[in-house]
């Protein structure tokens, strides 16, 4: 008779579990995998659109720790919508090196369907910025939630390489943890629960996330380039917030740290401790 179980998987059972989703992750046709990271990127947008809304005036009435942990607590939303959705998120996918440590998928497997959710999660990020802006959501609160989103943005494009990069790392610890407890759970209440307090600790800390900044980055830019009066009547001086500065200052450090954090710090040491050969 089949034991039934409905305690957690213990963690060598989540690293088979994280090796086999990394191989159908990867033999998954290009079509699904692109439409499931479009999905992916709104769903990370949403996440992002939840957060500004949260910030908007918090600061005026909570302290600094309080509205960080707050907005980090709303942008859970967006992990919790791919991973009980289903979706295709770059970052967390970063977990398929597991997969490939052990040679369960190519290299060539690896860098396509990274390419591929990349690519996926920026394109539906910015659909997401397009309706947001058609929606003049910004406005709300006196035009003090347009505020926030260009100081979001402003502020990150205002990276150093070296510090940009190290958050890109420290944020995809976190969030490939969260993915990796995910694989414990057996019910949607678990997975919910895994995810919040990694995600949580990582936005609340201020650590660099390259799909949430395929959000943030662009709809600050958008409100710059296509409300000029708006953005005028901020004050803020937006002179650094272009296309080229996101692109350079802050995607390209931040996805490079979000790899190194993740397949590095996540995937290869729980390959290494529970996959190895050695140590099956």
């Amino acid at each position: 008779m089949t034991e039934i179980r409905i305690d957690a998987l213990l963690p060598s059972e989540m690293a088979r579990r994280a090796e086999y989703i990394g191989e159908r992750k990867a033999e998954a046709p290009i079509l699904q995998t692109f439409a499931l990271a479009l999905m992916a990127g709104a769903f990370i947008a949403f996440g992002a659109i939840f957060a500004t809304t949260a910030a908007t005036g918090a600061s005026g009435v909570l302290s600094y720790g309080v509205t960080k942990l707050l907005v980090g607590l709303v942008f859970c939303l967006g992990l919790i919508l791919v991973i009980v959705g289903g979706a295709e998120l770059f970052t967390g996918n970063n977990l398929i090196v597991m997969a490939w440590a052990g040679k369960k998928v190519s290299t060539k497997a690896l860098l396509k369907n990274w390419g591929i959710v990349y690519v996926g999660n920026f394109v539906g990020s910015l659909v997401i910025v397009g309706l947001l802006f058609a929606s003049k959501q910004y406005l709300g609160s006196d035009g003090g939630i347009g505020t926030t989103a260009l100081k979001i943005a402003n502020a990150k494009v205002a990276f150093g390489f070296w510090q940009a990069l190290s958050l890109g790392i420290l944020c995809n610890i976190l969030v490939c943890l969260a993915v990796w407890l995910t694989f414990s759970a057996r019910s949607t209440v678990d997975k919910i629960a895994a995810i919040i307090f990694p995600i949580t600790a990582f936005v609340a800390a201020g650590f660099e996330h390259s799909v949430a900044n395929m959000y943030f980055i662009p709809v600050g830019i958008a409100i710059k380039d296509f409300d000029p009066a708006f953005a005028a009547s901020t004050g803020l001086d937006l002179s650094g917030l272009t296309w080229g500065a996101f692109f350079i200052n802050n995607l390209l450090p931040v996805t490079i740290g979000n790899i190194l954090g993740g397949s590095i710090f996540v995937a290869a040491i729980y390959w290494m401790i529970f996959l190895r050969p050695a140590n099956r």
